[in-house]
């Protein structure tokens, strides 16, 4: 298993990774069903928590793999057994979301996790076979994974009152073990394929949104009043969703991993990028709920719900890839705008105020193509 070259011509994603990719819409479409539960009976804390570790345990474990694959892919047999390995610690993940959320159990996702590391590990094990340095990089992962679980199964025996701040600390010693393996030497990645893969798993997520919120809005047709409103939410749903799209791939994203620091930056804020995708199909599905008095909650605090992701989403992708390669009226126009996205709610139309403010964002970006400016 030898590193692959970070400047290798043409390099796309495998048919393997995009088949990696697919399991992962089920375990994100579980939290996110989840998360639409809790938000729509008002549990807002709990749910939003529960979606925040479980969500980490997703995003993380394909991290690694995309960043592991764009250095060391091979493609033979071992490596796409292990992949399938990794497929199924998803899956087992995925059917324990639901006992996470109501009960606080996190038994199965937690078993599913390290499932996923455990294959993770071999495939560094794997990788360790090269020259130095880059043996002693891959084995300070393997090392580093590996004593993280241990820290997972300690999680399980964690009282129920002590539970965030343990998944926080142990979340943030997880994050550091790249920091530990790359400080002296990196791995070479290749910045076209890496954006490239998030460029896809963005897709997924978008996707994801377009048809929770399209199932939801069937099963709600025959419980409406009128299809009006429902037909508006259709409609808005698509242009937001659109406009997300739009806006994440305006800039050239490849540039904004030129260095191991940035490359982190980028890594890490994705989190919230994904997190907030996945959840804006939670808040419509929590719009359709008040349509059809599936919930209490006021018109306001629905739309927040969708809000709110959008917001997030925003800024994430401003500050990861769009600032640096934007002049002065699209940094203004993007923030401002996910800022401006929070007063939906005191519109009696729901996401409408969202939906013109991404439209003029979009215009904006169309008039304004990225500038490359120099790399801090």
């Amino acid at each position: 298993m030898q590193p692959r070259d970070a400047h290798e011509p043409h390099r796309t994603a495998s048919t393997l990774e995009l088949f990696f990719d697919l399991v992962f819409v089920v375990a994100i479409s579980v939290a996110s069903a989840q998360l639409h539960h809790a938000l729509s009976a008002g549990d807002y804390v709990h749910g939003i928590t529960s979606f925040a570790m479980v969500f980490f345990a997703i995003w993380w474990a394909w991290m690694n793999f995309t960043w592991f694959a764009t250095s060391f892919a091979t493609d033979d047999w071992l490596y796409r057994v292990l992949t399938f390995v990794q497929m199924g610690g998803v899956l087992i993940l995925a059917a324990g979301v639901p006992a996470a959320f109501e009960h606080g159990d996190f038994l199965i996702p937690v078993v599913g996790y390290i499932v996923m590391r455990i294959a993770m590990i071999a495939q560094w094990l794997r990788a360790s076979r090269a020259e130095e340095p880059l043996r002693s990089v891959t084995r300070r992962y393997a090392a580093g994974i590996a004593a993280v679980q241990l820290l997972w199964v300690a999680f399980l025996f964690v009282p129920a009152s002590f539970q965030i701040a343990a998944f926080v600390l142990f979340a943030l010693i997880e994050m550091a073990v790249p920091v530990f393996a790359e400080h002296r030497h990196q791995t070479p990645w290749h910045p076209h394929h890496i954006t490239e893969r998030y460029g896809l798993f963005t897709l997924i997520v978008l996707g994801e949104s377009l048809l929770a919120s399209a199932n939801a809005i069937v099963g709600a047709l025959e419980e409406v009043e009128s299809l009006g409103p429902l037909i508006a939410i259709a409609a808005l749903t698509l242009i937001v969703t659109a406009a997300l799209w739009w806006i994440y791939f305006w800039p050239p994203h490849h540039s904004a991993i030129s260095s191991f620091r940035r490359s982190l930056r980028y890594g890490y804020t994705h989190y919230f990028v994904f997190a907030a995708a996945a959840a804006f199909s939670a808040g419509i599905e929590v719009e359709i709920d008040v349509l059809t008095h599936h919930s209490e909650l006021s018109n306001a605090a629905a739309s927040f719900t969708v809000t709110v992701p959008i917001a997030v989403f925003l800024v994430g992708i401003w500050w990861i890839a769009i600032r640096e390669n934007a002049d002065r009226l699209v940094n203004v126009v993007v923030p401002v705008g996910a800022l401006l996205v929070l007063l939906d709610p005191v519109l009696p139309i729901p996401v409408a105020l969202t939906a013109v403010i991404l439209i003029g964002i979009v215009a904006v970006l169309v008039i304004r193509p990225p500038v490359a400016r120099p790399k801090s």
